[in-house]
């Protein structure tokens, strides 16, 4: 489990070509075999679920024509203004080449409510939180600043992680921190937070974790104690886990993908990524899909080693039959 590590979109490093350079100042994670297997082509309907800063949308869109669609997804209304404000606005000699752009403020698991059946070419998903979400203090993700415990990816609807925490009996947070966090002291992280609470900021509940929570070895000491717990009330907070179920295992994918389109999905933890190799199997067990990577594909160290935040990155795509 990486510490505190986000979406693909914060990556920091450089955009292939200088437009890009101008337009982002940053590299998503694994942007090329993301592209690659998306199997972009000229004139064709290709859907961002996850858009984020907007970074694999521009790729996507910039090898479509004029002719071609991109559609973006996100729940976070700041994202949606952020990624608007880039792909309405392409360089002066792309204009006259770029795709149509839609923007739709909903979660992934609805992209069957906005789109019509068997009507795309490409679905990308990648998955987790970016950096617009992460290093702002005021929306509550990290424990690296203290600010309010919100952790809503919308922030304009759903409970808080404020809300979660203060409200929560003991054996539903120890129960949620356990399966959502994969943290093995969830119930000793619990009783402790029962008992700090009112519990306002991620500063405050960071302390309270990591005293409850201290690493006993080598192995524990290499991320900080709150992670997992952070990570849990993420999840929980924006139904992560749930959306991606609905977006694999009930039918929105295989319903808006044409024959022979592909879904490529890039996950950041263990409980992501099982539900998509599990997904998949079961579609090409079912005769649904192609399963395209037999292993995920992973950053290479170079990429790594030009961004840590990489080296979590697991990459499983898929071609409808």
């Amino acid at each position: 489990m990486d510490n505190e590590f986000p979406r693909a979109d914060s990556a920091p490093g450089r955009e292939h070509g200088e437009a890009g350079k101008r337009q982002f100042g940053h590299v998503p994670v694994l942007l090329q075999p993301a592209i690659e297997f998306l199997a972009v082509r000229r004139g064709g309907t290709f859907i961002d679920l996850t858009l984020g800063l907007g970074g694999h949308g521009w790729e996507i869109a910039k090898r479509l024509g004029a002719a071609g669609r991109l559609i973006g997804f996100d729940k976070d209304p700041a994202a949606l203004g952020r990624a608007r404000e880039r792909l309405m606005n392409p360089t002066q000699e792309m204009a006259a080449d770029w795709p149509k752009i839609e923007l739709v403020h909903a979660s992934f698991a609805e992209v069957a409510q906005h789109v019509a059946p068997a009507s795309v070419d490409g679905l990308l998903a990648d998955l987790g939180v970016s950096s617009l979400q992460l290093d702002n203090a005021v929306r509550g993700f990290s424990f690296q600043a203290e600010g309010p415990l919100d952790m809503r990816m919308n922030t304009q609807s759903g409970q808080t992680a404020e809300q979660v925490v203060n409200r929560f009996d003991e054996r539903e947070l120890a129960d949620a921190i356990y399966e959502f966090g994969e943290e093995r002291r969830s119930r000793r992280i619990a009783r402790a937070i029962v008992r700090a609470r009112p519990i306002r900021t991620t500063a405050h509940l960071a302390e309270v974790v990591s005293a409850a929570a201290r690493p006993m070895n080598q192995a524990e000491r290499r991320i900080h104690p709150a992670t997992k717990t952070f990570q849990a009330h993420r999840i929980l907070v924006n139904r992560e886990l749930d959306d991606l179920q609905t977006l694999l295992s009930k039918g929105a994918a295989p319903q808006v993908l044409k024959k022979g389109g592909r879904l490529v999905i890039i996950s950041f933890h263990s409980l992501e990524d099982r539900i998509v190799k599990d997904a998949l199997r079961e579609g090409a067990h079912d005769g649904t899909y192609r399963v395209l990577t037999k292993k995920p594909v992973t950053a290479e160290q170079e990429e790594i080693d030009r961004n840590p935040r990489s080296r979590s990155a697991k990459l499983r795509a898929a071609e409808r039959i």
